[in-house]
């Protein structure tokens, strides 16, 4: 039983869990820990200049890795910083531990300067939240802290480390680390329901939500929908590539407002979802998104999703990976090994549909090319033909995204990220933080000019740490999202075609200017011909690179 700090058994604990880095941005009651990191070779501490960058780089890297990430930030200012990535940490699932430093208990009394009582302000947005009070107790409540963050549903933890417990020495007893085996099989009986309803639906649709990525379940996925000939759609704020992107019966992400989605949903007599969202939408509306003769199979690896919204033919809680085999095998029992009747037919005609609507998108973006400023289809055509056959996506370009879905071949469980919650802001640092996780493949980020100034200091991050990612700013100098969607209230937005405190050009931001200040070196794109150079001197740099991007500012 060895004698250690407590901050040096923290780290020890860390190393045993198998992290390899911390992200973070210290403070005087973080000092302990990085007085620890001085003599701690193996954990690489990688420095944020804000604590919501430190945490959605975390986020990115604990996705990408499929390990625990670890943030660091500093007490309660620190945290409530991080309050917004954390959310979006929450909604995506990253198992992270996040922990702040706490004042010497003896201290917290006083009530002194920064003091709050930190898990409680955590508690909304992770899945447990505890202070460490005694050094006898850190074992354990690290250990507890990591199980849970990697427990499906995965998602973020949160510890409080006050000053007095690093700082105290002591016999400790490590214990080790213990993990929940997430590969759950459904309920036999609800699966041969389910199998029941698949086999006898003339119309089923599939929707792959990010359980199936985060499951490495898109060959599971794949199978069961050649075998009914389904279409398959991503959930409504998917965040990962969930089904190949390059897959033929891959028919885009399912619409966020409630109208067009009932009017998809009608042509359709059974929803399969595979952990997918049922459904998570952008704005209220009279409309109710589901018809109401619509057949309803979920499986979830989260009970809290499954029925939440809607009735639900058959609910199976289950593992993407796990169960799926057996869903595609109880459907053979039913059908043969052809699958149902007509199968074949359903399966070249959505084939045949979405191949035309892909190439639609593409004449559109080529007839687009020409035009200066750019269009937002343009250019992410532009990208995804420049890109190299593995990048790696990380995607905040928010209302400019239209074919990032289409044309980029992104088709593993690792080549797509998204921002899920919703929180902007969250773009650059995680592209970081994916880099970190898998440096052996390229990397480019599409960020909204609005979602990088929340967060441009992560430009600094990149080049300390010498991240070759390529930072591609989708500039339409405002927050174009937001004059959509003003104008859809048809008010006085509308009629008199003027919008407070939506527009981002006078003065106009210099992107370029901005990343070279920060040591990232940098180009700005005005013509869509110019885009693969671009792409070309980026990726070629060996370091980060940004590229401004400027964009035809219109939105209507």
């Amino acid at each position: 039983m060895p004698r250690l700090a407590g901050k040096q058994a923290f780290l020890e604990l860390l190393k045993q869990e198998g992290v390899r880095v911390i992200f973070g941005n210290p403070g005087t009651t973080e000092l302990p820990l990085m007085d620890a990191l001085v003599r701690e070779p193996a954990i690489r501490y990688v420095l944020a200049l804000h604590e919501g960058i430190a945490v959605s780089m975390a986020d990115g890297y604990a996705l990408a890795s499929g390990g625990l990430g670890v943030v660091n930030v500093h007490v309660a200012p620190g945290l409530g910083n991080a309050m917004g990535m954390l959310y979006d940490a929450r909604k995506s699932g990253a198992p992270l531990l996040v922990t702040a430093g706490q004042h010497d208990q003896a201290f917290s009394a006083t009530e002194p300067i920064l003091w709050a009582d930190l898990p409680p302000v955590a508690a909304p947005f992770v899945k447990w939240a505890a202070e460490v009070r005694r050094l006898e107790d850190l074992p354990r409540l690290v250990r507890r802290a990591a199980k849970t963050a990697l427990a499906p549903p995965t998602g973020p933890v949160f510890l409080s480390l006050p000053v007095d417990v690093l700082q105290a020495e002591g016999d400790l007893e490590l214990g080790a680390p213990t993990r929940v085996a997430p590969r759950v099989v459904g309920d036999r009986a609800a699966v041969e329901r389910a199998a029941a309803l698949l086999a006898a639906a003339e119309r089923p649709l599939l929707v792959a939500g990010d359980a199936v990525a985060q499951a490495d379940a898109l060959a599971e996925l794949v199978e069961l929908a050649e075998l009914l000939g389904a279409p398959v759609m991503t959930e409504c704020a998917a965040s990962t590539c969930s089904v190949p992107f390059t897959h033929p019966l891959y028919a885009g992400p399912l619409p966020r407002l409630a109208p067009a989605l009932r009017a998809l949903l009608a042509h359709h007599d059974l929803l399969c979802s595979v952990g997918g969202d049922l459904f998570l939408l952008s704005l209220p509306d009279a409309v109710d998104p589901l018809p109401p003769d619509l057949t309803i199979v979920h499986l979830d690896v989260d009970p809290w999703e499954l029925g939440k919204n809607y009735p639900e033919a058959v609910a199976v809680l289950g593992d993407p990976k796990a169960t799926l085999p057996e869903l595609a095998e109880a459907v053979r029992r039913r059908t043969g090994a052809a699958g149902p009747p007509g199968a074949a037919a359903r399966r070249a005609r959505v084939a045949a549909a979405n191949a035309d609507a892909r190439a639609a998108l593409a004449r559109r973006a080529a007839a687009e090319a020409a035009r200066v400023p750019m269009s937002p289809l343009a250019l992410v055509h532009a990208l995804a033909a420049a890109a190299p056959e593995d990048v790696v996506v990380v995607d905040e370009s928010i209302s400019s995204g239209a074919g990032v879905r289409s044309f980029f071949r992104c088709a593993d469980a690792r080549a797509f990220w998204g921002l899920r919650g919703g929180g902007i802001g969250w773009g650059l640092g995680a592209a970081l933080g994916v880099k970190l996780a898998l440096p052996e493949r390229p990397v480019m980020a599409l960020v909204g000019d609005g979602s990088a100034m929340y967060a441009i200091q992560a430009l600094w991050t990149a080049a300390r740490e010498r991240l070759a990612v390529l930072l591609v700013i989708l500039n339409n100098r405002s927050y174009r999202i937001l004059k959509q969607r003003v104008v859809a209230l048809k008010g006085f937005a509308a009629a008199d075609d003027r919008y407070v405190g939506m527009d981002l050009d006078e003065p106009a931001i210099d992107f370029v200017g901005l990343a070279a200040a920060l040591g990232v070196p940098g180009e700005r794109v005005d013509k869509t011909a110019e885009v693969a150079g671009a792409v070309e001197r980026g990726l070629a740099s060996g370091g980060p690179y940004l590229i401004d991007a400027r964009l035809d500012p219109a939105f209507r």
